[in-house]
């Protein structure tokens, strides 16, 4: 099948982003939404922990000369299932990286359509491994729950579905361009599609504290799992995306 993105060349390659964080951008892979399989540019992201543990958060396809990348940057101590989509390649990566502890959104073990082996539920308040290094929220949805991180040192934020922004001249169907723009999720001005808006409703007072938290961190850059992610004016960005939630 033809790619329905330009990708975001090298892949399966780990690219700096500042000490001790890089991404790798991963092949498309096919979702559903709106009831369509509609095709997502993947990412992940690595934190070199103080101690040199790595902490891999959303694992992209596993990919061999990726996974020797990443463990030369440490010992993989940490793999997360950051919200309630993004899990589907964590068994493949602890198959590599037995030692590494699982950590997952609540109630995904249950409702994972692979099995999935969960040690750690994610919450609010960082586990020993991260504390003090990394700040995290959870934020939890009728679509989707998912915890997101703030790594200090690099005043970095790591989100994964709650902001899309994909570049308009990367997407190859005119239809596709077309849903992307009337969901808000097109470059620069990405944010949360529309109907992952509304399925906040019920959970409204939880969203905005949760992002009230997201607002305060002091953010240079804010990296996302699908599209272009900002590498700077990340405080503005996530005051502009999130908008909709404070509302």
């Amino acid at each position: 099948m033809a790619e329905a993105y330009i990708p975001y060349s090298p892949l399966n390659v780990l690219k700096p982003v500042a000490p001790d964080i890089w991404i790798a951008d991963g092949p498309e892979i096919a979702m559903d939404y709106l009831g369509l399989k509609l095709p997502f540019s993947t990412r992940m992201t690595v934190v070199r922990l103080a101690n040199g543990d790595l902490f891999v958060h959303s694992p992209i396809a596993p990919d061999a000369g990726l996974m020797d990348q990443v463990a030369a940057l440490g010992p993989v101590a940490h793999l997360i299932a950051p919200n309630s989509l993004h899990y589907w390649y964590v068994p493949d990566w602890k198959a590599r990286f037995a030692g590494a502890v699982v950590h997952a959104v609540p109630g995904l073990a249950q409702k994972a359509k692979r099995p999935l082996a969960v040690d750690a539920v994610l919450g609010d308040v960082p586990p020993p491994g991260w504390q003090g290094e990394m700040d995290q929220v959870l934020i939890p949805g009728g679509l989707l729950t998912e915890c997101d991180f703030f790594h200090h040192a690099s005043r970095t934020v790591i989100l994964t579905d709650l902001i899309e922004n994909f570049e308009a001249a990367r997407v190859k169907s005119p239809l596709l361009r077309w849903i992307m723009r009337v969901s808000h999720v097109t470059d620069p001005d990405g944010s949360a599609p529309y109907d992952m808006r509304m399925s906040f409703w019920r959970h409204r007072r939880q969203l905005r504290a949760g992002v009230a938290r997201m607002l305060s961190w002091p953010a240079e850059r804010v990296i996302l799992a699908h599209g272009r992610w900002y590498d700077r004016d990340g405080a503005q960005q996530l005051a502009r995306a999130f908008d909709w939630a404070m509302r």
